[in-house]
């Protein structure tokens, strides 16, 4: 038997988020190049990549090491959601994130 520990990843602050709105996340490699984030530049390796929808038509990307504590603003966030909606979304910023690069949150919408 083994035992399942509680999920105890510290997340990012959701009080901003709508009533019944729920934040993606995934955890993945970042590519060759990392992702750049606004408070300490690229980070690189095993990270855990968070959207939130925001009240205004509009999501927040962060992104951490995965285990730590800190999170970090990926550059471009936030930025306008794509009439597709917050997965669509979600999954273009993880995808990104997966090619590395610097990736930073994509324009989604013309």
């Amino acid at each position: 038997m083994t035992d399942h520990q509680p999920d105890t990843t510290p997340q990012p602050d959701q009080s901003a988020v709508p009533e019944g709105a729920v934040p993606l996340t995934d955890h993945v490699k970042a590519g060759p190049g990392g992702a750049m984030t606004d408070e300490v530049g690229v980070v690189t390796g095993e990270v855990t990549v968070t959207t939130e929808p925001g009240p205004d038509g509009t999501a927040t990307v962060r992104i951490q090491y995965t285990g730590a504590e800190e999170w970090y603003t990926l550059t471009g966030s936030p930025a306008p959601l794509a009439p597709e909606g917050l997965a669509a979304f979600h999954k273009l910023v993880v995808e990104a994130v997966q090619a590395g690069g610097a990736a930073e949150v994509l324009a989604t919408t013309s």
